[in-house]
C-alpha cells in the first residue's frame, strides 16, 4: 500500500466482509407481525415485549403490507395518538427481498431508498425482518461511501476515473488476500453501480415515451463474477405501450443503447468483440421478441448454437423496468424446464471442456503464443462450474443467476448434500482467486494473457488446491453425464 491510498482504500483493503452472503443468513428470528386492524398502541405493547423496533403488518392472508418502526412514532405523535389504526400511520410498500439476494443488494437498496429495514421472503412468504444494523457492517467495507460517489458523478470522464479507482482498489485487495468470492461481487457491484449511472446520464440527453425498457446484462456480468478481464455483455428488452411495432421502438432506442455502450468503453469496459452489446439491433428487442429468440435457441440442436447462446441464459436486469426481466425469466424458467432434451444437449456441451487434469493427477498444460506450458483456467477452470451450476439450475427451475447461489439452490433442491456444495462452491472461488491474482500481477491484459496460468509458477500448497479443486470439477461433470445417461 502507498502513502497516496486515502482512508477509503485503506479500509477498503483491510476488511474482508462476505459482501456476497445470503440475506436469508441475516435472519436473526421469526418476523413479528400484527394485522391492518391493530391499534398502533397493540403493535407498540408487542414491540416492547418483543424488545425489537420494528413490526410487520399483514392482511387477512398474511402478506405483509406495510411496516411500522420506531421512526414512525413521529407520526403517532402528531396523529391521533395510539387508539388509530397502525393502517394509518405504517410505511406502506416496505422494501423486500428474497432470501437468496446478495447482502450487498441489501445495503444499497437501504442506501438508494433510505431505509432501514428489509423483508426477507421464501417463496412470497415472509420469513424474517433485516435491519441496517444487520446489513450495515457492509459499511466498514466503504461500499456506500464509493456507491455514493459513483451516484453523484455528473459526467462520463468523472466515471472513467471512479471505474480505474476501482481496479486499483481491487489490485490492493487481492495483494490483501481478500477472498475471490468478496472480490468478484466488489467489482461486479461497483461495475454494475458505474454502467447505472452511464446510463442514467445518456437516458437524460434521449427522449422517448410511452416505452417500458430495461438493460440487460449477460455472461459473467450477468453472474455478478467479473474480473480484471471484463468486456462488455448486454442488451435491452422493452415493450411499448402505444401503437409503435418493435422496429420502430427499436429504432428509437439503438442511438441511446450506442451511447450508452461507447460511455462504457471510455469508462475502460471494452466493447464485446462478438458484438453482444445493446447497441446491436439483435439484442435490442420486445418481451416477446426475446422469448421468440430463445424459444429458437431452445429447439436448436447444434452444439455450436447453444454454447454461443449460453451467455445469453446468465441474464439479469441492470437498470430499467425489472418487471419485463421478471416476466422474461418466469417465461424461460418454465419453458426450458418443460424441455429435458435441451438441457441433455447442453449437458453434452458442458462436458466437452474438461478439467486440465492428465495421468497421475498431473496438470495438462498446452502452450499458447508467449505463454508456453500454462492452462486456460477461465476455459478449463472455471467453465466447468458455471456450466454445469447453469444446468443444475434450469433443471429445477431456480431463478439465481450466479454460480454459487445456483449450486447452493440446487443443493437444497436435492440434487447433492449440502456439504457436497460448499466443497464445490469452495472449489470454484479458489480457482477464481488464481485467475484474480494472475490476473492483478499483469502489467497488460490482453485476451491470452488474462486468463494464461503457469501452474509451476504457483506454491506447492496452491498447486495441490488447485488439482484437488479441478479433482471436484471433474467429479461434478461425472454426476451431470449420470443425471443425463452421456
Amino acid at each position: 500500500m502507498t502513502e497516496t491510498d486515502s482512508p477509503l482504500e485503506r479500509r477498503l483493503a483491510g476488511d474482508h466482509q462476505t459482501l456476497a452472503r445470503p440475506l436469508r443468513t441475516l435472519v436473526r428470528r421469526p418476523p413479528v407481525v400484527c394485522g391492518e386492524g391493530s391499534t398502533v398502541g397493540e403493535a407498540l405493547a408487542v414491540m416492547h415485549a418483543e424488545g425489537i423496533g420494528s413490526i410487520v403488518i399483514v392482511d387477512a392472508h398474511a402478506r405483509p403490507v406495510g411496516i411500522f418502526t420506531e421512526r414512525d412514532l413521529v407520526a403517532v405523535a402528531l396523529g391521533a395518538g395510539l387508539a388509530q389504526p397502525i393502517a394509518q400511520v405504517m410505511t406502506r410498500d416496505p422494501l423486500g427481498l428474497p432470501g437468496h439476494t446478495p447482502a450487498y443488494e441489501a445495503a444499497l437498496a437501504m442506501i438508494d431508498r433510505r431505509f432501514r429495514h428489509v423483508l426477507v421472503t421464501e417463496a412470497d412468504q415472509l420469513v424474517g425482518v433485516v435491519s441496517e444494523r444487520d446489513v450495515f457492517s457492509l459499511q466498514r467495507f466503504g461500499l456506500g461511501e464509493l456507491t455514493m460517489e459513483i451516484r453523484l458523478a455528473r459526467d462520463v470522464p468523472a466515471l472513467a476515473g471512479l471505474a480505474e479507482r476501482v481496479r486499483r482498489l481491487t489490485r490492493l485487495l487481492v495483494a490483501q488476500g481478500v477472498a475471490a468470492e468478496h472480490l468478484t461481487t466488489f467489482v461486479s457491484v461497483l461495475n454494475d453501480r458505474i454502467c447505472q449511472r452511464v446510463i442514467e446520464l445518456v437516458r437524460n440527453r434521449h427522449a422517448w415515451e410511452r416505452v417500458s425498457w430495461c438493460w440487460l446484462a449477460f455472461g459473467s456480468e450477468g453472474r455478478l463474477e467479473q474480473t480484471f478481464a471484463t468486456d462488455q455483455d448486454n442488451g435491452l428488452i422493452f415493450e411499448s405501450h402505444g401503437d409503435a411495432g418493435p422496429s420502430e421502438v427499436r429504432t428509437r432506442l439503438i442511438p441511446f443503447a450506442r451511447e450508452v455502450n461507447e460511455a462504457l468503453d471510455a469508462c475502460g469496459y471494452p466493447l464485446c468483440k462478438g458484438n453482444v452489446m445493446a447497441s446491436n439491433p439483435e439484442l435490442c428487442l420486445s418481451v416477446a421478441e426475446w422469448k421468440a429468440k430463445m424459444e429458437g435457441w431452445l429447439h436448436n440442436s447444434d452444439p455450436k448454437a447453444l454454447l454461443d447462446a449460453s451467455i445469453y441464459f446468465d441474464f439479469r436486469g441492470l437498470h430499467g423496468d425489472e418487471r419485463l426481466v421478471a416476466e422474461l425469466r418466469d417465461w424461460f424458467l418454465a419453458a426450458t424446464r418443460a424441455r429435458p432434451n435441451f438441457l441433455r444437449l447442453m449437458a453434452e456441451n458442458a462436458l466437452q471442456t474438461r478439467p486440465p487434469l492428465g495421468k497421475w493427477g498431473r496438470f495438462a498444460t498446452e502452450s499458447a503464443s508467449g505463454s508456453p506450458k500454462t492452462i486456460n483456467i477461465k476455459l478449463y477452470g472455471v467453465r466447468p462450474f458455471v456450466d454445469t451450476a447453469r444446468i443444475l439450475a434450469l433443471a429445477r427451475g431456480l431463478p439465481q443467476t450466479t454460480t454459487a447461489e445456483r449450486l447452493r439452490a440446487a443443493s437444497a433442491a436435492g440434487a447433492m448434500p449440502k456439504d457436497e456444495a460448499e466443497a464445490v462452491v469452495a472449489s470454484f472461488f479458489f480457482i477464481q482467486g488464481v485467475r484474480l491474482r494472475h490476473q492483478a500481477a499483469l502489467e497488460v491484459l490482453s485476451d491470452e494473457s488474462a486468463n494464461r496460468v503457469d501452474p509451476a509458477a504457483l506454491n506447492e500448497l496452491d498447486r495441490r488446491t488447485l488439482k484437488e479443486a479441478f479433482r471436484i470439477a471433474g467429479e461434478m461433470q461425472s454426476r451431470l453425464a449420470l443425471d443425463y445417461h452421456l
